[in-house]
C-alpha cells in the first residue's frame, strides 16, 4: 500500500518521504529555537516557507541525489507570517505535497486565515502540519477554527512550546490539543500514513 511518511525534527521541521524521495521543510539554525537539539539532516530537497533562521536553515540539510524522479507534485500557495498583511513579519509559503494518491500540507509560520480560494486548495488533505502557538502565528483557537475549515483527515501541531522546548512567548500544545477528543500520542517522531491511517489528531513526540 503506498503511503507517505512524516518526521518530525523540532519546531516546524519536518521530513515527508515517499517512494524512496525526502523532502525536509523548514529546518532551524542552530541555538535559534531553545530547548532543541541541532538538526544535522539528509533529504533529496529542501524547501522554506520563509526567510527567518528558525524556519531557513539550509546548511542544516545536506542534499543528496536521487535516483528516481520526486513522487511528489508540490503547490505553493503564498501568504503571510501576520494578520497585517506581511507588514510585520513578512510573507509565508504554504506547501501542499501530494505523492501516490495521498496530500499533505505544511503551513509554515502562518499568521492570518487563508484566502478564500486557498481554503477550497486546502481541502481533502490526508495530513496537516499547523502551527498553534501563537504571537508569531495563529494561535490554538484560531488554528483549530482553521481545522475545522478545512477538515484535515490528520492534524499535526507544530510550533509549540512546552517546558522543555519552544519560545517562552508562544503557547502550549495542550491549548490546541483541548478542543480535540481524537488526539493521538505517538510515543514516535515518525509517523506513516496510508489511506487506511485512522482520522486524528497526532502528536509527534522527539526521542
Amino acid at each position: 500500500m503506498s503511503n507517505v511518511t512524516i518526521t518530525w525534527h523540532g519546531h516546524s521541521c519536518f521530513t515527508v518521504s515517499a517512494d524512496g524521495y525526502s523532502i525536509v521543510l523548514d529546518p532551524f539554525a542552530p541555538g535559534s529555537v531553545p530547548g532543541y537539539p541541532d538538526i544535522d539532516l539528509t533529504a533529496n530537497e529542501v524547501l522554506c516557507s520563509h526567510g527567518h533562521g528558525d524556519h531557513n536553515y539550509t546548511d542544516g540539510v545536506k542534499l543528496v541525489k536521487s535516483s528516481a524522479k520526486s513522487p511528489f507534485t508540490v503547490t505553493s500557495l503564498d501568504t503571510f507570517h501576520d494578520d497585517k498583511k506581511g507588514t510585520l513579519r513578512g510573507t509565508d509559503i504554504i506547501r501542499i505535497l501530494e505523492a501516490d494518491g495521498i496530500r499533505v500540507a505544511h503551513l509554515g509560520d502562518l499568521g492570518c486565515m487563508p484566502e478564500p480560494e486557498q481554503i477550497e486548495a486546502l481541502k481533502g488533505l490526508d495530513a496537516l502540519m499547523i502551527p498553534v502557538g501563537g504571537f508569531y502565528t495563529i494561535d490554538a483557537a484560531q488554528a483549530r477554527e482553521l481545522v475545522d475549515l478545512l477538515k484535515p483527515r490528520i492534524v499535526i501541531p507544530m510550533h509549540y512550546s512546552s517546558s522543555d522546548f519552544g519560545y517562552p512567548v508562544i503557547g502550549s500544545l495542550s491549548e490546541f490539543t483541548k478542543y480535540f477528543g481524537n488526539v493521538v500520542v505517538h510515543h514516535s517522531a515518525t509517523l506513516e500514513i496510508d489511506k487506511d491511517t485512522e482520522a486524528q489528531t497526532a502528536v509527534l513526540e522527539i526521542g
